[in-house]
């Protein structure tokens, strides 16, 4: 790892006067030497798209917020709706959200999708499986299933979580969010409730029976930690450790490693104030019986996503995480040494980032958020 200056990559005042309890937990210096990117348009015309996914041939799979699920060519080119996608519920943060390939999806292909699903008393996080079947050029899905619902549902608009990653060993981890508002957001500690969760179980719904809280009762089975706030990325590290960025209020956004029935603390404890100024609760960034953040922003960076880079491109950032900013305006690539972060760096698009991908070849893609949308490609520029 290149020997790191000691400047950070946050140049902006932040909101709170919190104390990291870690040396190194925010504001970590800059790299020494800043990567420099050429960036080129993959794909555009695209309507307020969540998130996309490489099929085994080159070719992009996206959802579109008001529940429009397309193929992307391999020139760019936006196929139309694929048929059989669920009914969701695009109000606010919600709509068709993320999706991700079985890992056996060369064979069988099999897609999953979490999405903002209307019910009865509200809303919620559901995930479902289908098999994509393309024919004469069109493309729907078959035999769609249920696999997941968060619950309670909430009559709300906000904070769906709703990232998927497949482990190594098959299970599929599935996050959601707490629901925003000062009621429901207490949940986050109810292990009954299944707001503020990350959530494991196989590929067909069922509960893995090594889960944390499989077979008590202490909890929802499906609960692999809780106490989170509202997580947006999610990405298996080099040794296939999950690994989520979470977004805070004010202040406090989090790059967490969660780990089998723990507690990540909100809204106990934040590095984060109230939209409004005021504190989380009692104000406190530590509580009895709750993991700290591996690393916190202040001000926030907007976490959408999160990647491992692990291409050929772009040397300097093997085995780094790249994160999606909303807020942030481009990349934050961030350099593990161990399970602390030794480097942070800022690479600025000018665009709201919604989703990041690294294509086959080692670029990195970058889904711009937005009505008039676009994927970005990025490669060394010259001189690197």
């Amino acid at each position: 790892m290149a020997q790191a200056q000691g400047t950070p990559a946050e140049t902006e005042s932040p909101n709170t006067s919190y104390t990291p309890m870690t040396p190194g937990q925010t504001r970590a210096p800059k790299p020494a030497t800043e990567t420099k990117v050429a960036t080129a348009t993959a794909a555009q015309g695209i309507a307020s798209g969540w998130a996309f996914e490489f099929l085994p041939d080159g070719r992009m799979i996206l959802t579109e917020k008001a529940g429009t699920l397309r193929l992307i060519a391999k020139d760019g080119t936006l196929g139309k709706p694929i048929a059989g996608v669920p009914k969701v519920d695009a109000r606010g943060q919600g709509g068709l959200l993320d999706v991700a390939l079985s890992p056996g999806f060369a064979s069988d292909k099999m897609v999953y999708l979490s999405y903002a699903e209307p019910r009865e008393k509200g809303n919620g996080t559901t995930v479902a499986r289908a098999k994509l079947v393309e024919d004469g050029g069109g493309a729907k899905l078959d035999d769609l299933k249920v696999i997941f619902r968060q619950t309670p549902a909430y009559e709300g608009d906000k904070h769906y979580g709703s990232r998927l990653v497949f482990a190594p060993d098959g299970k599929l981890f599935i996050t959601v969010g707490e629901r925003s508002d000062k009621g429901p957001r207490v949940q986050a500690q109810d292990l009954a409730s299944g707001l503020g969760k990350v959530f494991r179980v196989d590929p067909d719904g069922s509960v893995p029976k090594d889960n944390p809280f499989a077979g008590s009762d202490k909890g929802k089975p499906e609960v692999w930690s809780y106490g989170h706030r509202n997580v947006q990325g999610i990405a298996l590290d080099a040794e296939g450790r999950v690994w989520t960025a979470e977004h805070g209020p004010r202040g406090g956004d989090e790059l967490n490693r969660p780990r089998a029935g723990l507690n990540y603390g909100w809204p106990d404890a934040s590095y984060g104030i109230e939209y409004d100024g005021g504190k989380i609760g009692a104000g406190k960034t530590q509580a009895p019986g709750t993991v700290q953040p591996v690393y916190y922003w202040d001000p926030v960076i907007g976490p959408s996503s999160l990647t491992l880079y692990q291409g050929a491109l772009f040397p300097a950032w093997s085995d780094a995480f790249l994160l999606g900013g909303l807020v942030s305006g481009g990349l934050v690539v961030v350099k593990l040494d161990g399970d602390t972060v030794a480097t942070e760096e800022r690479v600025p698009l000018n665009e709201r980032i919604r989703d990041v991908k690294v294509g086959p070849e080692g670029a990195v893609y970058a889904l711009t958020d937005g009505p008039d949308g676009k994927i970005l490609k990025l490669t060394p520029a010259s001189g690197n």
